[in-house]
Parts: C-alpha cells; sequence; structure tokens
C-alpha cells in the first residue's frame, strides 16, 4: 500500500513538472498565457519587433477624448508626455509589436524613427538618387507630434540590425540615453505645451541588448585601491536649479554644473570604485526618475568605472519605487548594484569583494552597502528620519561571521567598510569623538538607535561614510572601553547644486577613499568644486593602518 502511494506521488510530480516545461516552452512561442501573468514591460520585452508607433492626446475637460488605443494592438508606454504638467491635457506614446514568429507577410516592421516638421522622405530620396538606390518600398509615414516612422515589410526587415525592438521616451535637453544598443533621436517631440514641461525625446533600441558588462573588482598590482564617494547629486528631470550656488549671481544649471564637476574628479582620480550613497535623484523635481539615473550613469559607463549605490530619502519620491529603480540600476554596464535578500527591510543591502592582486581568487577589501530607508515611521515618538533595523542588523552580522574563515586565508591584512545615506546616532555632536574639520549643521541621524554602530565594531568594520546632511563633510573617530579607536565615521560632502548647501557658504565636495594594502591603510580627503583649492587635496587624514583604526594622523 505504501509502495503504490509513492509511486503515485512520484508518476503525479512527473506530470506535474512535464506540465510545467510543456507549457513554459508553449508559452515562449506561442503565449499561451493572459497577459496579465506576463507583465511585461511595453518597452523592455526581448523578443518583440515594433511594427508600429503612435502619439496619442487627450484632454480631461471632454469626455470623449481618450488617450487609450485598442490594447490588443496596442501597449502604452506609461509616462505622461507631459509630466503631469498641464493642468488638463496628457499625451502618451503607443507602440504596436509582435514576435517575428507571428509576422505574416507583408507585415510591415519599424527600420527607423525621426522628428521634425517636414518629410523626411524628400531628403532621402535626393540621397539615395546620387547613390543610384531604390528606396520605394521604404517610405517614411506621419504620426502625430511630428513622428515619422520608417516601416519595411522586405524579408529579413525582422533581423536586420535596423529593426526596432524598443521605445522609450526621456526628459529634458540634457537627457542622455545610458543603455546598449539604444540612442536618442535628436529632436524632440513636437508637443502643444509650454516651457515649463521638460521636453520628451524618444530612444530607439536597435536589435538585441547584449549582457553588460560586470568588472571583477580587484586590487592593482601596486596593492592600491580607490575608492570615489559620490554623494546627494540631487538630479532632476531637465537641467534642475541650482540652490545656494557660489559665486553668488552667475548663472548656473544644477545638473550640468553637478555633473562636470563629477567627470573632473573622476578623470583626476581615477577610482577603481565608485560608491553612490544616496539621493542621486531629487524626487521631487524628477517626475521621471529614469532620466535622472541616466545622468549620472552615463557618464560611469562612459569612464568604464564600476559602481555600486544605495537609496537616500528622496530617490523614490519621483516616479519610480527604490525596487523600480534597482531592477533598472542592475541592467548597466559596470553596475555591481543589487536589491539584496527580499527578506529583509529595504532595498540595496548587500556586500561586494575586492580580489587580491594578480590572480588571487581571496577577497581583500569587502564593502557592505546597507538601506537606511527615509523618514521615521512613527514620527510622534521618535520624530524625523527612519533607522536600520534588527532584520538588517542580523543580516549584516551573520554575513560578517559567514566571510570571517575565508577572509582569514589572504595573505595581507583584510579589510571591511561600509556605506550609508543616513549618518547613525553615533555621528552626533556632544559624544566623546574626535573630529577631522568642523561641525557645520545639525546632524540628522533618527532619534532611535537601532544599534547598528555596536555591530559594525564588533564584526570589525573600520570606517563606515555616509552622505545626507549636505554641508557636513567631516571625519570623526569615537573609542573602545579600553580608549582605543573603535570605528571612523565620515560623511562625504554633497556633490550636487540640486540640494541645499547653505551654512556659510559651503562648496560642493567628494570624498575619496585610498586603500594601501600592503599595510593595511586608509587615507581619505576631499576634492572641491570652486574656489582656490580645486586643484589640491584637502585636508588628507589616515584614519586606518594595520589593519585597525587610529587616532588622526593628517598630512
Amino acid at each position: 500500500m505504501t509502495r503504490r502511494i509513492v509511486r503515485n506521488i512520484i508518476q503525479i510530480s512527473t506530470a506535474a513538472v512535464i506540465t510545467f516545461i510543456l507549457i513554459f516552452f508553449l508559452d515562449r512561442n506561442f503565449r499561451v498565457l493572459p497577459n496579465a501573468i506576463h507583465e511585461y514591460l511595453p518597452t523592455h520585452h526581448a523578443g518583440l519587433v515594433i511594427t508600429d508607433i503612435t502619439v496619442t492626446t487627450c484632454t480631461s475637460y471632454n469626455p470623449f477624448s481618450s488617450c487609450d488605443l485598442d490594447t490588443s494592438v496596442w501597449h502604452r508606454v506609461d509616462k505622461d508626455l507631459h509630466l503631469g504638467k498641464t493642468l488638463f491635457s496628457h499625451a502618451y506614446l503607443h507602440v504596436s509589436r509582435k514576435r517575428e514568429e507571428e509576422l505574416k507577410e507583408g507585415d510591415k516592421v519599424v527600420v527607423d524613427v525621426t522628428v521634425g516638421r517636414l518629410d523626411p522622405s524628400v531628403a532621402d530620396a535626393e540621397k539615395a538618387a546620387a547613390k543610384g538606390l531604390d528606396i520605394k518600398n521604404e517610405k517614411w509615414e506621419s504620426r502625430p507630434a511630428g513622428l515619422w516612422v520608417k516601416r519595411s515589410s522586405k524579408r529579413g526587415a525582422s533581423d536586420s540590425k535596423n529593426a526596432v525592438t524598443g521605445i522609450d521616451v526621456l526628459f529634458g535637453d540634457d537627457a542622455v540615453e545610458a543603455r546598449d544598443a539604444w540612442s536618442m533621436t535628436g529632436t524632440p517631440l513636437l508637443l502643444d505645451v509650454g516651457r515649463s514641461v521638460p521636453s520628451a525625446h524618444l530612444t530607439v533600441r536597435r536589435g538585441v541588448e547584449h549582457p553588460p558588462v560586470k568588472p571583477v573588482l580587484r586590487i592593482r598590482d601596486n596593492g592600491k585601491f580607490k575608492i570615489v564617494q559620490l554623494a546627494d547629486l540631487h538630479l532632476s528631470t531637465g537641467v534642475g536649479a541650482c540652490r545656494d550656488a557660489l559665486p553668488e549671481g552667475q548663472k548656473c544649471e544644477a545638473d550640468p554644473r553637478t555633473l562636470d564637476f563629477v567627470t573632473k574628479i573622476l578623470e583626476e582620480e581615477k577610482p577603481d570604485l565608485v560608491v553612490l550613497s544616496g539621493d542621486q535623484v531629487n524626487g521631487e523635481t524628477a517626475p521621471d526618475t529614469q532620466t535622472a539615473i541616466f545622468k549620472y550613469a552615463q557618464i560611469l559607463i562612459k569612464h568604464k568605472i564600476p559602481y555600486v549605490s544605495i537609496f537616500g530619502n528622496h530617490d523614490d519620491e519621483g516616479s519610480m519605487s527604490r525596487a523600480a529603480q534597482m531592477d533598472l540600476i542592475e541592467t548597466f554596464p559596470y553596475s555591481l548594484s543589487r536589491a539584496g535578500p527580499e527578506s529583509i527591510d529595504g532595498v540595496g543591502n548587500y556586500f561586494i569583494e575586492v580580489l587580491g592582486r594578480g590572480s588571487s581568487s581571496h577577497s581583500a577589501l569587502t564593502v557592505y552597502l546597507l538601506d537606511t530607508h527615509a523618514y521615521s515611521p512613527n514620527e510622534r515618538k521618535y520624530p524625523g528620519y527612519d533607522w536600520i533595523k534588527p532584520n538588517q542588523i542580523e543580516w549584516f552580522r551573520q554575513t560578517a561571521q559567514g566571510l570571517k574563515k575565508k577572509h582569514r586565508e589572504y595573505t595581507h591584512v583584510h579589510m571591511d567598510v561600509a556605506f550609508i545615506h543616513i549618518p547613525l546616532p553615533e555621528y552626533q555632536n556632544g559624544r566623546n569623538l574626535t573630529l577631522v574639520t568642523s561641525w557645520k549643521e545639525p546632524t540628522t541621524a533618527p532619534t532611535f538607535n537601532s544599534g547598528f554602530h555596536d555591530a559594525l565594531v564588533e564584526e570589525g568594520v573600520v570606517m563606515v561614510s555616509c552622505g545626507h546632511d549636505h554641508v557636513n563633510e567631516y571625519c570623526a573617530v569615537d573609542f573602545k572601553e579600553d580608549g582605543k579607536p573603535a570605528l571612523w565615521m565620515c560623511y562625504a560632502g554633497a556633490a550636487g547644486f540640486g540640494g541645499y548647501a547653505g551654512y556659510g557658504g559651503f562648496h560642493r565636495k567628494i570624498r575619496v577613499f585610498d586603500f594601501d594594502m600592503n599595510e593595511g591603510r586608509i587615507n581619505t580627503w576631499k576634492r572641491v568644486e570652486y574656489g582656490e583649492d580645486v586643484d589640491k587635496k584637502i585636508e588628507e587624514v589616515m584614519i586606518v593602518d594595520g589593519g585597525h583604526p587610529v587616532m588622526p594622523m593628517q598630512d
């Protein structure tokens, strides 16, 4: 009897597995499952080609006006082309798409897209005539908002390198594309909106995206490794507005000036890793978060610099959640960012390992990154900002303890460091701290102390660095009961002109950490955006030596 039951269970399980595999392959080819199950994004679905594109406009005061089209034919890119800035009107981009195997004889595939007031067919015909080519079968077709689409029904058009496989829209005259195989059209869509609405630019993917480059981090042959921390970029949709910019009275566009500063420091410092420590996006002024993210990503990708990111309290105040942003950021070349375990609070709790020099497979440096969330969940009892949760601290402890055995295999001094956005309560003045640089604004740490500082010390982390308080740029060390330095706690100094920088004329700064793994040493300094010290290392100080925090020894 028991054998019969076991045999029946095995047969049922086998049938279930076979059924699942069959459905999977059928669905991959014939879409047998309902669309709601797939939740495919219209602009990022592999295996589809675009067969048509259009724009719809609607007004809320006209009950017969609609921005919707037949959903069995059209998929809407869910971004209001007016960014919600017009009182009554809205506009949306729509794409029609098919799988290649679904294309029938005579079906057309989009092979080019442009925007303009004049029919580009005229210019194309003149160029073709000069080269003796025949382009009768590939005429430009007019669509609303100055959109022109070229479609082809030639055999193999869907397989050509010109076949359009994705359409998206970015906003602002300073918008850039960061994704592989994507490129922007030069002219924005011709929308009947005022100047207060950032221009809408089409961006087009052709062919198939390749797997993104994910470098393996490694200590240089000379034993050195350098991290640049970019804190509080506060990027917008559009160029953004400068706050507290110096010198006063001069023209200032926030995002271009911020990104020029970042580019200068990256090219001069040549870091091995960039840590984006939160508030990359100024949510209030970024109704299209994606556009803001692409600005910093494009620079890092162009310079081929590996980077990791965590979120601040402003990043998800725009159009994308933390989870959606991390899903996007994980796909970028050179991004080593990860969402981290779903079982613990927050998005972006993870660590990365930097391997030893040469062909070593041993970790020389571990970098922990944790989500400090945003605002207090209990404003009445603990006003202000949120705190690192107990399950995050437990994850950190278990991870650190689990890695210790492997780390002891490294032949030099292994070091652990951490990055967060909101400072810990231990950053606050009034404690027994030794500071490098002065205190410039009140520390806006959470009023509830969840104990992460103690966990860092107990697990041997030598340094933690944050952002959030823009004009605080100091490093501070506190002490163990035996009087020895316990942990260095640093601020980066905000880099972005889209965030505040008052408190007595603060110049935007970027912090650099220089690791010498030969000596187990960390030196740190700052770089400034404006003033007489723009080409100097500011307040360089050794904070770790022999793999342990030390009293400050400034050069």
